[in-house]
């Protein structure tokens, strides 16, 4: 199982993926240096993914701001000590605070081992993941991909690689999560350095950050 860990092993991937699918080169051009944007995985790196859902960039950087300073150290422990009150001084959706209560407690209880999804097969980490009520595919996929370190997971549900995939590919309609999923498979071991690639390429075309990363 490959892992993407260092800037290096981005670089070996996007080789494999021009050698193999040469229009990529023209995007990767444009799209510029990948970064690699790993965090430590754990309770606050989930977090982060759960905070960045269905918010612009702006919005998620602004609570998630919030939300480490009222919560200082951000672990499973201090969040459900810290109480309702703290999380709507954050800023946090009702839905999102529910969905960390009960991340919170799966952590505790010893069901939800977030450091041990770096070395699971990525259909039993996915499968543990969406387990937990409020962490969907999406939430998963970008977890594993960011702080777990997969190296073939594309968050096909992600707007701007949707959008990102259309452009580029003078698509008038950007595909569904299913249609880009199918898409994706063509990328595969290294589908996590494609999605770098066109979260890349959105920002370099739109002028904004669509990586829902740190």
């Amino acid at each position: 199982m490959r892992r993407i860990d260092t800037l290096e092993d981005i670089a070996e991937g996007l080789e494999v993926l021009v050698g193999r699918h040469p229009e990529l080169a023209a995007i990767a051009e444009r799209a510029g240096p990948l970064p690699l944007r790993r965090s430590v995985p754990g309770f606050e790196s989930l977090a982060s993914v759960i905070v960045s859902q269905q918010v612009s960039k702006a919005s998620a950087d602004s609570i998630w701001k919030r939300l480490v300073s009222i919560i200082d150290p951000l672990t499973p422990e201090n969040y459900l000590a810290s109480g309702e009150e703290a999380w709507r001084r954050a800023g946090l959706s009702r839905a999102k605070q529910a969905t960390l209560v009960r991340i919170s407690e799966a952590i505790i209880a010893g069901e939800l081992d977030l450091g041990a999804l770096a070395d699971m097969p990525i259909d039993q980490a996915m499968q543990i993941m969406t387990n937990v009520k409020g962490i969907g595919p999406w939430t998963a996929e970008v977890y594993l991909l960011f702080s777990a370190g997969h190296a073939d997971v594309f968050p096909s549900g992600d707007v701007a690689l949707q959008h990102a995939y259309a452009h580029a590919y003078g698509e008038s309609v950007r595909p569904d999560s299913k249609a880009l999923r199918l898409l994706a498979e063509r990328w595969s071991p290294w589908r996590g350095i494609a999605a770098r690639l066109f979260w890349a390429y959105y920002a370099a075309t739109r002028g904004r950050d669509g990586t829902p990363a740190p």
